[in-house]
C-alpha cells in the first residue's frame, strides 16, 4: 500500500510538472506557477490518501465537546507566541491581552481545555511572524505552495520556520508524546477545514488559483489588520502598486 501511495504521489507530481510547464503565470505574484501547481498536486494526493481520511475519522468519532477541548488546548498554547508577535508589531495592549488569556485559560480554564478568557472579554487574536515581518515593511515576495503546510509567500515561509522553531509543542518530551501532540493538532486543524472543501470544489473552476488568490488576499488583510492600502491595477500584467493616499502602515502600528 505504501508503494502504491508513493507511486500515486510521484505520478501526480510528474503530471503537474509537465502540465505546469506550459501554464503561463496569470498572476504577477505567482512567478513559479508551474512549480507551485506541481506541489499543489502532490499535496492533493497526500491529502486525499492520508490527511482527509484521518480528519474525517476524527470528526466522526470525536464528540463536539472533545473537539472543543482539543482546539482550546492548542489555541491556548498558540496565544503565548501570538502575544510575542503583537508586541513585536508595536501593539503592547493586544500582547498583554494575549498573555492574560494564557493565564486565565491555563488556570481557570483547566490547562487551556476551556476558553474562559473569551467569556471574560479577552479577545482572541491571530498573529504570526510572517505578519510581524509584514508590519516591519518586509515585502511578501513570490507566492509558493508547499506540500503539507500549504500556501505561503516567501516572507510567510520564513515566518513559518521561525514560528515552528518557537512553537512550545515541538519541545515536549518524550518524543512519542510530542509527536502525538503534533499529529493531533494537525488532524484537528484539518478537520476544522472539512466544511470548506465542498464549497471550494463546487465554486472554483480552478482550485489552485482559487486557493492562491484567497490566501494572498487574506494575508494582506491580516498584515494590515483588515485595513490594507488600496491597489491600482496595472493592465500590462505588472505588479499592482499601492495608492499613496491610503495608509502605508497597518492600522494600530
Amino acid at each position: 500500500m505504501k508503494k502504491t501511495l508513493v507511486k500515486s504521489v510521484v505520478s501526480l507530481a510528474v503530471g503537474a510538472v509537465l502540465s505546469g510547464s506550459v501554464v503561463a503565470a496569470d498572476n504577477p505574484k505567482d512567478p513559479a506557477e508551474g512549480f507551485n501547481r506541481a506541489m499543489f498536486a502532490v499535496n492533493e494526493g497526500l491529502d486525499t490518501a492520508v490527511a482527509k481520511p484521518l480528519a474525517k475519522g476524527y470528526d466522526y468519532v470525536a464528540p463536539l465537546p472533545v473537539k472543543a477541548v482539543v482546539g482550546n488546548f492548542f489555541s491556548n498554547i498558540a496565544d503565548v507566541m501570538i502575544g510575542v508577535n503583537n508586541l513585536l508589531q508595536g501593539k503592547p495592549g493586544q500582547a498583554f491581552n494575549d498573555w492574560g488569556r494564557v493565564l486565565v485559560n491555563t488556570t481557570v480554564g483547566i490547562g487551556g481545555a476551556f476558553d474562559v478568557a473569551s467569556e471574560m472579554g479577552l479577545d482572541k487574536h491571530y498573529e504570526d511572524f510572517g505578519q510581524t515581518m509584514g508590519s516591519w515593511g518586509v515585502d511578501e515576495g513570490a507566492y509558493l505552495f508547499w506540500p503539507i503546510i500549504g500556501p505561503r509567500t516567501v516572507r510567510d515561509t520564513a515566518g513559518f520556520v521561525v514560528d515552528s522553531y518557537a512553537d512550545p509543542v515541538w519541545y515536549v518530551e518524550p518524543i512519542a508524546v510530542r509527536n502525538s501532540f503534533v499529529g493531533l493538532r494537525y488532524v484537528d486543524q484539518r478537520a476544522a477545514l472539512l466544511p470548506t472543501d465542498k464549497i471550494i470544489e463546487e465554486g472554483a473552476l480552478d482550485k489552485y488559483a482559487y486557493i492562491r488568490d484567497a490566501y494572498l488576499q487574506h494575508r494582506r488583510n491580516a498584515v494590515y489588520d483588515g485595513n490594507p492600502p488600496r491597489e491600482l491595477e496595472v493592465p500590462d500584467g505588472k505588479a499592482p502598486v499601492e495608492l499613496k493616499s491610503s495608509p502605508e502602515k497597518p492600522a494600530g502600528r
